[in-house]
């Protein structure tokens, strides 16, 4: 009867950074798709936008502590220099996001050969775990036992690429709490008074967006259902219920255009696309008048193109979110070794925890950090 000395219930990035590391354990990797790191593979436009210059807690959601004891071991410097180490080749674009510069096959690969030691159990999917002596983990196919148990299952997002609640269920089973998981960076739909936006479909516009107590200068896309882009998908994270402001154009006193002597019409003197002003302006009920006609109570309501508030219906859901907020709670692991202080030898790394960064490669850098240490602390 074989016993693996370390199992992961995932193949993902973060599975897969860690397994890179233990080259002297006998590990299994168990996962539900046919082919490993199904995310890394679709993620950013397929190039994988897997960090940031900006890596801090401060664009995260969740324990900040520990957040950011991680990344002073294992950082956006740390990152790089591994990749480095294994000759990929990235780029830097202009608002300080790293994306590999070929394709995400490439890190792919990367993990590929640093992992061929190890056993892949793929298309095979996890129904239990218990614990009798060793992790006993029971997929459809087979049991597999391990000395070591690692979850790192991800969360509820891309259910298409075999994401499933099993992380969770086994955490619970072990006597974990779980915050509610919620989809995150995700776009959102709309209550009826904000119908008119669903007529701009596939309209971009820069704007800055003001959630809880954060603020984003980000694209905001219309969309069939509401709205999204990257503004949103960033917001989404903060979001709980209640109001969202957004200035349509961040950069633009749209007053002081307005109480000029134009006679030129609204449309033509409003810094948007003619089809988003004019569809605003049905839904305040006014033509598109020469701006000189103006009184002050339609200025006044085309002033608060500045500073719009909405309350979203809710967001598109788990098939379109790119990740899941809330988790395992993370006041119930050992700080950088990561395992449950439940559970001996029992671990949870990466998005299965409740911790969650905001669009921009900031997942991915969680979920390689988080693993790093995890396992750097195992080789000890």
């Amino acid at each position: 009867m074989k016993v693996f000395e370390v199992a992961f219930v995932g193949a993902g990035a973060s599975s897969l950074m860690a397994a890179s590391f233990l080259q002297n354990h006998s590990v299994a990797l168990i996962d539900a798709s046919p082919k490993i790191a199904p995310k890394i593979k679709i993620s950013g436009g397929g190039r994988c936008n897997f960090t940031n210059t900006k890596i801090s807690s401060k664009y995260y959601l969740g324990n900040a502590q520990l957040i950011d004891e991680v990344f002073d071991n294992f950082g956006q410097k740390e990152l790089l220099e591994f990749f480095d180490a294994h000759n990929l080749l990235y780029e830097r674009r202009g608002d300080g996001k790293y994306f590999c510069k070929r394709s995400s096959s490439d890190v792919i690969d990367i993990f590929a050969k640093l992992t061929k030691k190890s056993t892949f159990f793929l298309s095979e999917t996890v129904q239990s775990v218990e614990f009798d002596k060793y992790f006993i983990i029971d997929t459809d196919k087979r049991t597999i036992r391990a000395k070591k148990l690692v979850v790192s299952s991800g969360g509820l997002s891309y259910g298409s690429l075999g994401a499933s609640d099993i992380g969770y269920k086994i955490a619970q089973n072990f006597g974990h709490n779980v915050l509610a998981p919620a989809p995150a960076l995700v776009g959102f739909t709309l209550q009826k008074e904000q119908f008119w936006m669903k007529s701009l479909s596939g309209i971009s516009l820069r704007v800055a967006l003001h959630v809880e107590n954060k603020n984003f200068i980000d694209d905001m896309l219309f969309a069939h259902k509401g709205v999204s882009g990257p503004a949103v998908l960033s917001a989404s994270l903060y979001w709980k219920k209640g109001l969202i402001s957004v200035n349509f154009a961040p950069h633009i006193d749209i007053s002081k255009l307005l109480h000029q002597k134009n006679k030129k019409q609204i449309s033509s003197v409003l810094p948007f696309p003619k089809r988003f002003t004019k569809e605003y302006l049905k839904s305040i009920s006014l033509d598109d008048i020469a701006i000189d006609r103006l009184n002050e109570s339609q200025i006044q309501k085309l002033q608060k193109l500045n500073y719009y508030k909405f309350a979203p219906a809710g967001n598109f859901g788990y098939t379109k979110a790119e990740v899941t907020k809330g988790g395992v709670n993370s006041d119930e692991i050992k700080y950088l070794t990561f395992e449950s202080i439940i559970k001996k030898d029992l671990y949870f790394i990466g998005e299965v925890l409740d911790v969650t960064g905001e669009l921009g490669g900031y997942n991915f850098q969680w979920a390689f950090s988080s693993a790093a240490m995890m396992a750097k602390n195992m080789e000890q």
